[in-house]
């Protein structure tokens, strides 16, 4: 059909235009251009079925490219594309339709309507190529490039991805990084299955990884000034202060290479990476995100100098009270801080959905790129994604070296990597368990020769030996269960816990680390 019978009204003209922008040809096939009606309708019923399908079948892996800059510039040109391509169809469907003469108000009328269309369709499409920019300037900034060629293996044969994750607290008038939050996630790299290892920030005179390190300390680390207790949220910041501890490696990641190796001896595993998060800009991002939603057991004291409190229950924080669940310690001790930080994480990632994220990017990417660090390479980041989509929908376990397990001020590192190798492999932590073959080969293990920990004049003084001679039970170098083991002189008195304290009543503490002789799975612990 052709002429004005074809064109018909204003409306109905309009009509066939606004429905050729959800399904291109329907205006030509009105108009009687029947050939190029059907071509077009086939390529956009092809196009948008490839779409469909991809998005639906294809997720974890749009997304693992969605954070290669080459391919983010790839698909805004795509979207780009189809969206000037769709607009040439609608001013083309509104030539071939609309009736004629068409004069006065109603060819205004309709000249708008049609202007208005567009806009619609090209705005949704900016706003996706500025995200795909955005996210390009975010992946560069905050990751680098690894000299190290990508093999078929991303993981280099490992069977878990150990990567430290940190929390800084960089209050004003705190000097340097201190490392106030350190949890060590294993996660099953075919799995994702998940286990969450979290250390005391507070744990004294750890042992350092052999070279120069070590040679510096060979008791285990003293901090600044010397003959303090030093403690191993200190560590960070003092390789950063010391190249020579850390020969060879640039400013800003002396620190994190020292923690990593030293916090992978104290666990027996190895650590691969790590990623940093400052307090300030982690409340940031929960902002970004509209608040994060978490059970709280017991009231927070909340603010610097008690300004309000965080009830309990289960509720929506926003920003600056997720700062102060994580972080007080009023009325509570480092321990049960911990286990809350460890829920913290939890609902953050399972709440940080797909349209949350859309939502908010800007807003995210701004905060994450200004509040966190890592040395995780830019190439990785596309089996990084599938393996978080893994880690996402897998169990998530959580043990907590926390009193009574241990003693922070005289640690038992036999029974910490006995009680790591369980958590991994499911099996008891007897006296006999063994570490896992992937410890780091330098790590100072209990038993080994020369290793710190088993040379240090705490364990070779008379006190420590019972009165034959012999030396004390493996699982407790103080030959005390580890309730019994008491702070040494100089040290934070959260190394023993009173009776009564939070950390020993598993009702108090709502943290993971409330059954320390075995892993809780987060979604109980913090339910």
């Amino acid at each position: 059909m052709t002429g004005k019978g074809a064109r018909g009204g204003v409306g109905v003209s309009l009509a066939f235009t606004f429905g050729s922008a959800v399904l291109w040809g329907l205006a030509h096939l009105r108009a009687g251009r029947h050939r190029t009606g059907a071509f077009l309708m086939a390529l956009h019923l092809t196009l948008m079925a490839v779409g469909i399908t991809m998005l639906l079948t294809a997720g974890p892996f749009l997304a693992a490219l969605a954070v290669q800059p080459g391919w983010l510039w790839f698909f805004g040109s795509l979207g780009t594309s189809f969206a000037l391509a769709t607009v040439l169809v609608v001013i083309r469907s509104y030539q071939l339709v609309r009736p004629r003469p068409l004069t006065g108000a109603a060819r205004r009328l309709s000249a708008v309507a049609v202007a208005l269309l567009c806009v619609l369709l090209v705005v949704p499409v900016a706003y996706a190529t500025r995200l795909a920019y955005v996210s390009q300037k975010v992946v560069n900034s905050m990751f680098t490039t690894s000299s190290t060629p990508v093999t078929a293996d991303p993981w280099g044969g490992r069977d878990r991805l150990g990567i430290l994750l940190v929390g800084a607290d960089s209050a004003p008038g705190r000097f340097g990084v201190r490392t106030d939050s350190m949890t060590v996630a294993s996660v099953d790299t075919r799995t994702g299955a998940t286990v969450l290892f979290g250390v005391p920030r507070n744990l004294e005179h750890v042992p350092l990884p052999a070279g120069p390190a070590r040679d510096r300390f060979p008791y285990g680390f003293g901090g600044e000034p010397p003959g303090t207790p030093g403690l191993l949220n200190e560590v960070w910041q003092y390789a950063e202060d010391h190249p020579e501890m850390v020969p060879g490696t640039a400013d800003g990641r002396r620190g994190p290479a020292l923690l990593k190796r030293t916090v992978g001896d104290i666990l027996g595993i190895e650590v691969v990476y790590y990623a940093m998060v400052d307090m300030r800009g982690f409340a940031r991002i929960i902002d970004a995100m509209g608040g994060v939603r978490v059970t709280v057991r017991d009231p927070i004291v909340y603010g610097r100098h008690n300004e309000g409190l965080i009830e309990a229950g289960t509720r929506r924080l926003s920003g600056e009270e997720a700062l102060w669940y994580g972080r007080s310690r009023t009325y509570s001790d480092d321990y049960v801080r911990m286990g809350r930080q460890k829920c913290l994480m939890n609902a953050v990632a399972k709440q940080a959905d797909p349209v949350t994220v859309i939502r908010s990017f800007e807003r995210l990417a701004e905060a994450a790129a200004s509040a966190v660090s890592t040395d995780v390479p830019r190439e990785l980041l596309p089996d990084l994604i599938t393996l978080a989509g893994k880690v996402k929908t897998a169990k998530i376990e959580s043990l907590q070296f926390v009193p009574p397990l241990i003693s922070t001020a005289d640690p038992d590192y036999r029974l910490i990597r006995r009680k790591v190798t369980a958590a991994l492999t499911d099996e008891p932590a007897g006296p006999g368990t063994a570490p896992r073959g992937n410890m780091a080969a330098d790590s100072p293990s209990a038993g080994s020769p020369g290793s710190p920990s088993e040379q240090s004049p705490s364990e070779e003084s008379p006190s420590e030996q019972s009165p034959s001679g012999e030396s004390p039970p493996s699982g407790s170098p103080s030959g005390e269960s580890p309730s019994q083991e008491s702070p040494s002189e100089g040290s934070s008195s959260e190394g023993s816990p009173s009776e009564g304290s939070p950390e020993t009543d598993p009702a108090l503490s709502g943290s993971p680390a409330a059954s320390p002789q075995e892993t809780v799975t987060l979604d109980d612990a913090c339910a």
